[in-house]
């Protein structure tokens, strides 16, 4: 395969996306990150008249009222990467906010014009974006074979190929009577800038009652509810009309379980659709005692339903059901429901069904509207919120009509295309212009919401940028990795990726910077993100891992070998927790194959880098490391995995000669180092321990990644020697958070904590709750692994949190197997201790041993389980076991303080 480079296409090459509200910035997204990852060189032209590229119509209001249909889990701007508008909103000014909250409409805007920003920045380079403040008017055939757009302001501009991301088409208001079309109290399109300023304007100059302040709204879809809530106000009342009076439902306060597809919607009918939906929707409401999960599990499957119904029984539908499937698909956010409620309990909103028969001047120069049902209604103003209509009209839309390059959609809606491109009058893909969203409706029916938009913008991309692969080069060899695989990037990239394998390997900082600095260089190569993304989900490291992983599947799909491709699939696997052995399979798959892959063999073996497989049979993991060794061709690395494997068997002096062997080697090899500070623990060598663990850490190991970790390690020696100062010393040099934070504050700190406080090693009250305070509050009560799990609930315990104990409890219940058997009775166990039950708490802590291997680690770690069944023993006046146990504890190591604690007991 040859390197990566900047494909040859000529720089004159354009793309012209008419609209920059949301269709227009997706696609503009879409095609800058394409062109970036394949680095093809692209000019791409924005054209709107629009202040600020993103908002369109629909974002541009800065009413608070006005909130998203859709939870904010739903509008990611990406199809592959569905919580990126959450996190987006986690760290622009909203931190607790979750996927099932509705964002405000303006934050929205807020928010695709960010991502845009962002796209443009990093395809810098290779991408030119150029911006135009003005409307396109006309598009027609160019001199050379493009097109040319005529602008409003009197220039043109040339193109290879244009993108209308117009949006709805505009209301006609041809259901006006002709009187009210020519009233200056009739507002046609109530988005323009400034038409609600009169509705808007409290009456002035005339006492309550002598003007007409009421409002008319002609529609009763979700613009209707938008202007609603601005225009609601004491004093007046909002009047809504449409031809059925029904107002859109509301989402779900506490969503029910999704549901699958219903079976039978293979090239229905319409009536026996009809009949499988309704059974559907039946089951629904049995079931979860709520319609939405029926009609959402249509949504994958609606544009395919739509076309393979008739002409006929299209038209059939939307007479039948269009209004109700509208109002029950297309949803208001509660909050919004829940004010809409309260005016018309007030009854300053009011709903009505018919039409406007007439409209005659009323009083003061308000409107007085005969209603088909005859009944009247007296209003200062009347505003048209009928929705779209049935295909765009404005100019360059008209110029495209007239000149047969766009013909209506089916059944007269939006416009005729084939997979997004305009059809012309003979039926062929004429001219290479393009359009997404609403004007599909004819084609897609579903197309006008973000979750549809996100994937026409990613399909066009894809569309516009396939005829610019360049011709095939001579292959070139691939760089190398640094044990001998090829790479799919260029020699730059390659160099920045072997860097950042090599400090993995050695548990040396840094790596995460290598990484980033490898797909900086080149943006299409997988196996970069897929390591950022690994590092992030395993290690914690400052990356956004669903974004990394999202690249990585891109690249991957567009340029990488088997190997790196496998190697992406199991990082998604392993991030995503799919299956029920996390991606363990499809790891130890992907070694078997490539054994030489350095990265791989890391994550599959628990050491200290990542976390391994944790139900990989010792056994397995030492046959694992010792197949794959002869491919590392004498490299220390397997030397220091075997090193930490012989350890965790107890296999004590073969463990410290591999580890010795590896250090010769790499003086820097922090699993080496971590084989050795955990056989000088577990033989009772503290004082060595100590003092050669404190020396490599002022030496080789200042630039380790996790210093807390030996620190950690060096504070057990001390704890085990009794050196209770020694140990709070380092606890505030080292450990204490601000020093430390996240996962390693829960695991390494408050443990440490816990267990001097145990054996009174700890005089006063230990500050447990500053680590959980440095410390996600989502990790320590929803965590994603037992291991954590454990750590927190031993951290909650120490800071005598029983409340959010049981809430961890609560999540472990419902969580992975070993957190339902392992840590649901550790904290039952602990709330027993923390009550002061403490024969319950030593039942529960004994009947753990046995299993509590199940939650990974080390026996170093998971030993805080049988120094709190020893303090739950004596405090429960249960000597004689806590003799026992300490008798054992001795025979394993020798340790001052335990020797301290079994003479206290013996007096």
């Amino acid at each position: 395969m040859p390197e990566a480079s900047v494909n040859p296409v000529p720089q004159g090459h354009t793309v012209a996306i008419v609209g920059a509200g949301a269709a227009g910035t997706l696609t503009a997204v879409q095609l800058c990150e394409t062109a970036t990852r394949r680095r093809t060189r692209l000019r791409l032209l924005l054209v709107d008249p629009a202040p600020e590229a993103g908002r369109g119509t629909a974002y541009a209001t800065d009413d608070p009222r006005h909130r998203l249909n859709v939870p904010a889990g739903g509008m990611s701007g990406y199809p592959d990467d569905p919580g990126h508008f959450t996190r987006w909103l986690c760290g622009h000014g909203e931190p607790t906010v979750r996927g099932t909250d509705f964002a405000t409409r303006y934050r929205y805007g807020a928010y695709l014009a960010d991502t845009l920003a962002q796209a443009i920045v990093h395809a810098h380079g290779v991408v030119t974006v150029r911006r135009l403040r003005t409307r396109a008017e006309a598009c027609v055939p160019g001199p050379d074979g493009g097109l040319e757009l005529r602008l409003a302001d009197g220039n043109s501009l040339a193109a290879d190929s244009v993108v209308l991301a117009t949006g709805p088409a505009a209301t006609t208001g041809d259901w006006a009577p002709p009187r009210l079309r020519t009233s200056e109290r009739f507002i046609r399109s109530p988005w323009t800038p400034g038409a609600l300023d009169g509705p808007l304007a409290r009456p002035a100059g005339h006492a309550r009652g002598d003007t007409c302040d009421d409002v008319l709204l002609v529609g009763t879809g979700l613009t209707a509810v938008d202007l609603a809530l601005s225009l609601d106000r004491p004093g007046r009342t909002v009047h809504a009309l449409s031809r059925t009076g029904l107002l859109p439902q509301a989402h779900a306060l506490s969503p029910a379980p999704a549901m699958a597809a219903p079976e039978g919607l293979d090239a229905p009918t319409l009536s026996t659709l009809r009949r499988t939906v309704y059974r559907h929707i039946g089951r629904a409401v049995r079931a979860h005692g709520d319609w939405r999960p029926a009609l959402d599990s249509l949504r994958p499957h609606t544009a395919r339903l739509w076309h393979s119904l008739t002409p006929e029984e299209r038209a059939d539908f939307l007479r039948s059901e269009g209004a109700l499937w509208n109002t029950h698909r297309h949803r208001m956010a509660p909050t919004t429901a829940e004010t809409l409620d309260r005016a018309r309990t007030a009854r300053r909103l009011r709903v009505h069904t018919g039409g406007i028969a007439d409209a005659f001047p009323g009083p003061d120069g308000s409107e007085l509207l005969i209603l088909t049902n005859g009944s009247r209604i007296e209003a200062g103003w009347v505003i048209d919120c009928t929705g779209p209509g049935p295909r765009p009209e404005d100019p360059l839309w008209r110029s495209l009509f007239a000149a047969g390059s766009a013909v209506p959609g089916p059944l007269g809606l939006g416009v005729a295309t084939r997979g997004g491109r305009l059809l012309d009058r003979e039926g062929g893909s004429g001219l290479p212009v393009f359009t997404l969203g609403a004007p599909r409706r004819g084609e897609l029916w579903e197309t006008t919401a973000i979750p549809e938009i996100r994937v026409q913008a990613a399909e066009l991309a894809e569309q516009l940028l396939a005829p610019l692969v360049p011709r095939p080069r001579p292959a070139r060899r691939r760089p190398l990795d640094a044990h001998g695989l090829p790479l799919s990037t260029h020699a730059e990239a390659a160099a920045a990726h072997r860097t950042g394998v090599e400090r993995v390997l050695k548990v040396r900082a840094g790596a995460e910077d290598a990484f980033a600095r490898s797909v900086a260089l080149d943006p299409g190569f997988a196996l970069g993100h897929a390591a950022l993304a690994l590092l992030g989900h395993e290690c914690g490291a400052d990356v956004d891992v669903p974004r990394a992983l999202a690249d990585a599947r891109r690249c991957a799909r567009e340029r990488a070998d088997a190997r790196e491709r496998s190697f992406v699939d199991v990082v998604t696997r392993r991030v995503r927790g799919e299956g029920p052995d996390h991606g363990a399979r499809a790891l130890l798959g992907h070694l078997t194959t490539h054994p030489a892959d350095a990265l791989a063999l890391a994550a599959a073996v628990p050491t200290i880098a990542f976390s391994g497989i944790n139900d990989l049979d010792p056994a397995y993991a030492l046959s694992l490391v010792e197949r794959a060794a002869p491919a590392y061709d004498g490299h220390w690395f397997p030397a220091s995995l075997l090193a930490f494997l012989r350890q965790d068997q107890g296999r004590h002096e073969e463990a410290a000669e591999l580890a010795g062997r590896a250090l010769a080697e790499e003086p820097a090899s922090g699993h080496a180092v971590h084989a050795l500070a955990h056989v000088h623990y577990e033989t009772g060598a503290h004082e060595k321990g100590r003092d050669w663990l404190d020396a490599w850490v002022s030496g080789h190991g200042r630039g380790a990644v996790h210093r807390a970790h030996f620190a950690w390690h060096i504070a057990l020696h001390e704890l085990a020697l009794d050196d209770s100062t020694a140990v709070r010393r380092r606890w505030f040099a080292q450990l204490a958070p601000g020093r430390v934070t996240g996962v390693r504050a829960l695991v390494d700190s408050g443990s440490l904590l816990w267990r001097a406080r145990l054996s009174d090693s700890w005089r006063g009250p230990v500050p447990a709750t500053d680590v959980l305070d440095s410390v996600a509050r989502e990790i320590v009560e929803r965590p994603a692994t037992a291991f954590t799990a454990l750590h927190a609930a031993v951290a909650l315990t120490a800071a005598g949190d029983l409340a959010a104990l049981r809430r961890l409890r609560d999540h472990a219940a419902g969580a992975d197997p070993v957190q339902r058997e392992v840590v649901v009775p550790l904290c039952e166990a602990l709330e027993a201790l923390g009550e002061e039950r403490f024969h319950e708490a030593a039942r529960g802590l004994d009947a753990l041993l046995p299993v509590v291997g199940r939650v990974g680690g080390s026996a170093a770690q998971r030993e805080v389980v049988e120094e709190t069944l020893l303090y739950a023993l004596v405090a429960a006046g249960r000597c004689a076991a806590a003799r026992r146990l300490l008798d054992a504890r001795l025979d394993r190591g020798h340790a001052p303080r335990d020797r301290r604690l079994l003479a206290a007991l013996r007096d």
